[in-house]
């Protein structure tokens, strides 16, 4: 019998978030240490998945099956395709991140903290594996509880009405979505499978219904415009750690519900609903992108800035080719990397001045060289240069939409300037000039453990920008596919 890998990315998080949850607040170091190993083991138990998968298999692998509910005919069904199985590494890699990102600076529920990132960890991993409806929807809505629990109990003055509005918002937004399971279940003739839902040949009515249903649950968690709103206070009021899994990874459980529900079920209905999408996306690029440029507040600004990001991936999805498609997955991945390396500079400096805002600073450079460079490479990246991970998925997104559409690729890629001007504005009133006052002038640079974090992050963002093959070819069959199956549906 074959090992159950994609069993151990959910279970080992979720089992040593118990462990390191038993360990207790008072055995602080005991805490971080079973953490960190914890973390390593979640994504050692996902490599394997990228080293054995076969990137010219369109169907899915590693497929667990187990009844869970016979009665409903609901079933442990996990599997990955070229579209999942990147994203069970990231969020593993991520939760490293985050463990290590908190190792000082978390002092209080040392043990709780760090356990939620594990069961978030493991959770989400079980939304991108999970090929039954119902257990989708379990893991989908459960990942909510841990972020929910990490922004109000460990984030800033109004940490609890941002934990709320969080919350309500994605719960609400999910409602509909468990409707719609329940009708495609009906129309399957009782099956929960996610592959007997894509054989369905629905009528175009209930595609556009459930495509609706579906988008009002997907949009909420990209965020698209105009349910975006609950996102900046969300990130403005979380820990470090919760701003970076927040938008490294959460922001992607939206996007990739796209693919694997609304594209592959109501495909009439995606190419009909199209121009919304794209109409929708292109705000989201271009109007969030002019609302970061007036932030006062860094972690406002990226919040935004990812808001407008993510524009560019469901941009990439429907004009229904393969580089805009594969060019909104590495930007994902890409928007993974950058967003946390953004948010954990903003952390360092919030450590050691307790200000987020841009005004407190200037002239860090002249004290804090090390961070400065790397703060510098991430911005560059967060900007589309190239050589880096945020240039491949915005080139790619943006010839795929000027060969669907010239006046569409255009308008996306002049509102690349945006991402540079708040982007570098931003870094040049922080780092540049002379020292702006006397709390810039005692700020210490980065010490050992947080320049291995910004190194892995570094590595990863420029390994992607100048050598995005691998990445891309894990998924080209798998969206190749996508294409085909939407196509051939068609009316």
């Amino acid at each position: 019998m074959s090992t159950p890998l994609l069993s151990l990315a959910i279970w080992v998080p979720i089992i040593g978030a118990l462990a390191v949850f038993a360990v207790g607040s008072e055995r602080r170091a005991a805490a971080r240490w079973l953490a960190l190993n914890v973390a390593l083991a979640g994504l050692a138990v996902t490599l394997p998945l990228l080293t054995n998968f076969d990137s010219a298999f369109v169907g899915f692998q590693f497929v667990e099956q187990l009844p869970w509910i016979p009665r409903f005919n609901i079933q442990y069904l996990l599997g990955v395709d070229g579209i999942s199985v990147l994203f069970l590494v990231l969020n593993s890699f991520i939760t490293v991140i985050v463990v290590l990102a908190g190792w000082e600076v978390i002092e209080e529920k040392t043990a709780q903290y760090m356990g939620a990132f594990l069961m978030m960890s493991g959770l989400m991993n079980g939304i991108f594996a999970s090929l039954d409806g119902v257990l989708f929807y379990v893991f989908f809505e459960a990942s909510l509880i841990p972020m929910y629990i990490i922004i109000g109990v460990w984030g800033g003055p109004n940490r609890v009405y941002a934990a709320f509005k969080f919350f309500l918002y994605t719960l609400l937004g999910s409602l509909l979505m468990l409707v719609s399971l329940i009708y495609l279940f009906l129309e399957s003739g009782g099956s929960f499978n996610l592959i007997d839902w894509y054989m369905l040949k629905l009528g175009m009515k209930p595609q556009i219904l459930l495509f609706l249903a579906f988008l009002v649950a997907f949009a909420v968690k990209v965020p698209m415009w105009p349910v975006h709103t609950w996102l900046p206070d969300a990130h403005v009021e979380a820990p470090t750690g919760g701003s970076v899994v927040l938008a490294a990874i959460m922001l992607k459980l939206g996007a990739y519900g796209f693919l694997r529900f609304s594209m592959p079920i109501a495909p009439d209905a995606s190419h009909t609903l199209a121009p919304l999408m794209i109409g929708l996306s292109l705000i989201a690029v271009i109007y969030i992108g002019f609302v970061a440029l007036v932030q006062a507040d860094m972690k406002k600004l990226i919040a935004y800035s990812s808001i407008s990001h993510m524009g560019f991936v469901t941009l990439g999805f429907f004009i229904f080719n393969q580089l805009g498609v594969e060019g909104a997955l590495v930007q994902m991945i890409s928007h993974g990397f950058i967003s946390a390396a953004m948010f954990l500079c903003v952390g360092v400096m919030y450590d050691r001045m307790h200000s987020r805002m841009i005004a407190d600073y200037g002239g860090v450079v002249n004290t804090m060289p090390k961070f400065a460079a790397f703060f510098l490479l991430f911005s560059m990246a967060n900007s589309g240069l190239p050589a880096t991970s945020g240039f491949v998925g915005e080139f790619m997104v943006v010839l795929g939409a000027i060969k669907a559409n010239f006046w569409v690729g255009f308008a996306a890629a002049t509102t690349l300037i945006l991402g540079a001007a708040y982007t570098l504005w931003m870094y040049k009133r922080v780092a540049f000039g002379a020292v702006a006052n006397h709390h810039v002038k005692e700020l210490t640079d980065i010490n050992n453990r947080e320049f291995l974090i910004l190194a892995l992050l570094a590595l990863c963002v420029l390994g992607m920008g100048i050598y995005p093959f691998p990445f891309t070819d894990v998924m080209h069959a798998s969206v190749d596919n996508l294409l085909k199956h939407v196509a051939v549906s068609k009316l």
